[in-house]
């Protein structure tokens, strides 16, 4: 991994003075867009945002139960283990491309002047319907996994009981407080993402060192490595492992944040591509070190999986160190879910932002609207919101719609994120790097990184229990295609005679 120009220049010095400020706005101008985002955020801040999207306070737990029934033990380790080594891979791959092109735009932009003349808007195109599919899927995930826990903490403090319905309205208020927070403007969430990184780093010392100090009893090593747990209906232990892989993957998402937040970040086409590959393996290291910490801890696996809470990290953490401190550790895994989902919300808003100042969404005058007074796209951070809580709504009759809501995050991130480096290795020796560049591991590491996305996008449109009725159907292709056919249909219908026009091919192309 190269960190100097291919033409041997040093790249600018940290500092975020007007030299380098005007280089960011210049780099912008070159490809296309005018500086419009408020440009306030260190290379810190931007890594704190992917880091904190990712949160393994958020994912790791919030789809513990699935993990426990599809495959148990065994798959919550080793699944993390190699999920984490094929994710840096396709955030690496991602990473070299961000720093060639620093714009809110990202994916979509990427695939644009990656694709040939012909055909690059329709590259642009799809990948920037999957990309927004993805991002409204994660916060919709995130939120409603954050939801999920805080009324679990409500029935264990005030006897709340936890009903489909109620919870959905948990998770409405989140997103509405998100939304609030976000309209605020970047300074206020670019400091509470800041604060978010340590609120993950500490949170995760303490809870896991309060589950290896605090219990009587752990598991044995032999358990935590090798047990393995099949309660969904089917006989194939290999298939249960493969599409339990979900678990890990779905924490794994949301890095390209650090590409959507370029235009806010000084020293951007360093800054970027650095903070989504600190904040992938920063968060492998931290969530296997958390998973660790919660299997060693169970007490009991049943109690656990079929805890009255719906939340089996929360009654892993109530059998190992008490109602008191069981609570209060639940708090800080609330916590930090609620960071992550108002990052999240951050990175959504921004893509749609950047897709409607290109007029791909309808009403798109609407969404790429900007605040005056906090250069901060409002009315895009409310359509984020909304839309997410749509993705959640099926909750009410589907008891397997939030492991759908995050196979179609998996799925519409994935496909966005690897389509771009599909295009870049076509491109071979024609790609012109940015001052971040993989140098000869860049075709080794594209390869890996799209083969890995082809395998998880067949995995996580499959069954995920047996036997498959309306209420535990994985309705994620169904969301798909939907969003595909109507992509589909807007572009040979209209937007194929208009979008990006003006904008490439490139002097590379």
């Amino acid at each position: 991994m190269t960190n100097t120009a291919a033409s041997g220049e040093k790249p600018p010095p940290p500092s975020a003075g007007p030299a380098e400020a005007s280089s960011d706005e210049a780099r912008l101008a070159e490809l296309g867009y005018t500086q419009v985002l408020a440009r306030r955020m260190s290379a810190f801040s931007n890594y704190a945002v992917s880091f904190t999207i990712i949160s393994v306070l958020s994912g790791c737990l919030t789809l513990y139960l699935f993990g426990m029934n599809t495959g148990g033990p065994a798959l919550i380790t080793w699944g993390w283990v190699a999920v984490g080594a094929m994710t840096l891979l396709v955030g690496l791959a991602m990473a070299e491309i961000c720093s060639a092109y620093p714009t809110s735009a990202g994916l979509y932009f990427w695939a644009h002047r990656l694709a040939p003349a012909r055909s690059a808007a329709a590259w642009a195109w799809f990948t920037g319907w999957f990309n927004v599919l993805g991002q409204v899927a994660v916060t919709a995930g995130i939120d409603f996994g954050a939801a999920n826990f805080l009324a679990a903490y409500l029935n264990l403090e005030f006897g709340f009981g936890v009903t489909p319905g109620r919870t959905i309205l948990l998770f409405a208020a989140i997103l509405v407080l998100h939304g609030l927070l976000n309209t605020f403007g970047v300074r206020i969430v670019g400091l509470l993402n800041n604060i978010s990184v340590w609120w993950h780093v500490a949170g995760v010392a303490v809870i896991v060192g309060a589950l290896a100090l605090v219990p009587d009893h752990h598991q044995s090593t032999t358990y935590v490595f090798t047990h393995f747990e099949n309660h969904t209906g089917f006989g194939s232990g290999a298939y249960v492992v493969l599409i339990g892989l979900l678990m890990a993957q779905y924490t794994f998402t949301g890095y390209d944040a650090s590409a959507h937040m370029t235009e806010e970040t000084h020293d951007a086409a360093t800054a970027g591509p650095k903070g989504i590959v600190r904040s992938i393996w920063t968060s492998w290291i931290a969530g296997f070190v958390l998973l660790l910490g919660f299997t060693y801890a169970i007490q009991s696996y049943e109690s656990a999986r079929n805890s009255p809470t719906g939340a089996p990290p929360a009654q892993i953490l109530l059998d190992a160190v008490g109602a008191t401190g069981g609570k209060l550790l639940l708090l800080v895994v609330i916590g930090a879910q609620l960071f992550c989902g108002m990052a999240s919300v951050t990175a959504n808003s921004r893509m749609i932002y950047a897709f409607s100042r290109d007029n791909a969404l309808p009403f798109s005058r609407l969404w790429r609207t900007v605040s005056p007074r906090t250069r901060t796209p409002v009315a895009a951070v409310w359509l984020a919101a909304l839309g997410a809580l749509v993705l959640g709504l099926p909750y009410l009759i589907n008891e397997t719609a939030y492991a759908a809501v995050t196979s179609i995050a998996v799925i519409g991130l994935y496909i966005a994120y690897v389509v771009p480096t599909l295009l870049r290795l076509r491109r071979g020796d024609d790609f012109a790097r940015g001052p971040w560049h993989l140098g000869r591991w860049s075709r080794p590491v594209g390869i890996a990184a799209v083969t890995w996305v082809v395998v998880i996008t067949i995995l996580f449109m499959l069954p995920q229990v047996s036997p498959v009725t309306v209420e535990t159907f994985n309705y994620a292709p169904v969301a798909v295609l939907v969003v595909l056919g109507f992509a589909a249909t807007w572009w040979f219908a209209s937007a194929r005679k208009w979008f990006l026009r003006g904008k490439g091919p490139t002097a590379e192309d």
